[in-house]
């Protein structure tokens, strides 16, 4: 019985001791060994031999890349403002016995590390350079941080500002002003919205007004052409009618009532036509033989245009309105001078003041 319990405690101890001899080591993980005390070694990932209770595991690092978040801590602008800034620390061990060995707990002086330098960096700013200047705080942070760890074996890898707090008065003013400025803003965007609508109606209303003047100043010129096609016409069938005078002079005495008609009429211009018309109808009826001056209706057939009508009017062409339109001012200018010229009457000629010869001399009394 006595064997048998001393048999089980020496495979205890032998158990024991395999499991102080040998250790596993996973990947990215180092092992601070001490021997009898004192630093003997640094174990990284693998199978490693130890000797029992000779060799002892001080500390298990980690080598990854950790994170590490600090509470919301006050910080003074120069500005005598109050801030919570919150901020976030990115590290690395890169050497395991100093993480171990020159510092008691390499995270706590991080964070107290990272408190007084954001206090310092802060405390140079104010609040408008605090809140636009988070990559110029993070860069100072990192220089800081990673000169302060470096003896530690931490490198700092990242830092950044999680949030940063003012004081509720200060962020009501900061919204009140955000407000001002988006409806300063959108004032600014209708007024210039109204004026180009201005500009654009304007220039719509000119190149309306254009276009109304061409169209009106083209119809001009085609109602123009069109009383001058008619009046061709016209002229055009009264010499091929080869009219006499007699027709004209009937022409003449249908007309006159024409012009005596209006309560405004005070003056009446005759043609000389009229007259001579007239002198002949009174020739006609005065001679039954026509010998007293009259013509009879052979004297048509004598009566030539003056001037040959070589052009039929179904072949007349009509001009180009544009081009019609600058000849009929051309010729409005030239009879507006022409009218200044005679717009002065000649000085009518005085009566002689000396008395005819026939004239008799008064008595003397």
């Amino acid at each position: 019985m006595i064997e048998l319990v001393i048999l089980a405690l020496l495979l205890i101890f032998a158990v024991i001791v395999i499991m102080r001899t040998v250790r596993i080591v996973p990947q990215q993980t180092a092992l601070i060994i001490e021997r009898l005390g004192r630093y003997a070694r640094t174990l990284e990932g693998g199978i490693h031999f130890l000797v029992p209770f000779v060799d002892k595991v001080r500390a298990n690092i980690d080598l990854r890349e950790q994170v590490v978040s600090f509470p919301p801590q006050p910080v003074i602008t120069s500005d005598n403002l109050v801030v919570n800034i919150d901020t976030v620390i990115y590290y690395s061990v890169i050497d395991a016995k100093s993480a171990v060995y020159e510092i008691a707990n390499f995270i706590q002086g991080i964070e107290q590390l990272t408190v007084t330098t954001l206090r310092n960096v802060i405390g140079s700013l104010d609040l408008e350079q605090t809140l636009t200047s988070r990559d110029q705080i993070n860069a100072q942070l990192r220089g800081v941080l990673d000169e302060a760890t470096g003896k530690w074996g931490i490198r700092v890898n990242r830092v950044e500002l999680k949030a940063i707090d003012p004081p509720m008065s200060i962020q009501e003013s900061m919204e009140k002003q955000m407000k001002a400025e988006r409806e300063r803003r959108a004032i600014i965007l209708t007024a210039e919205g109204a004026k180009q609508s201005s500009i654009l109606t304007a220039e719509g209303e000119k190149q309306s007004q254009i276009l109304r003047a061409e169209g009106s100043a083209q119809a001009r010129v085609l109602e123009a052409q069109g009383q001058a096609r008619a009046i061709q016409q016209v002229f055009d069938a009264i010499h091929r009618g080869k009219p006499t005078q007699k027709l004209l002079a009937y022409q003449y005495l249908q007309v006159l009532p024409q012009i005596a008609r209006g309560d405004s009429n005070k003056m009446w211009i005759i043609p000389s036509e009229l007259t001579n018309a007239l002198k002949g109808i009174g020739g006609a009826l005065g001679s039954g033989d026509g010998g007293g001056g009259g013509f009879d209706d052979d004297d048509a057939d004598d009566w030539q245009p003056t001037e040959e009508l070589t052009t039929p009017f179904d072949d007349t062409v009509l001009a180009d309105p544009a081009q019609a339109l600058a000849e009929a001012r051309g010729q409005a200018g030239e009879a507006s001078r022409e009218a200044k010229d005679h717009a002065t009457p000649p000085a009518r000629q005085q009566p002689p003041l000396t008395p005819p010869a026939d004239a008799v001399p008064p008595r003397e009394s």
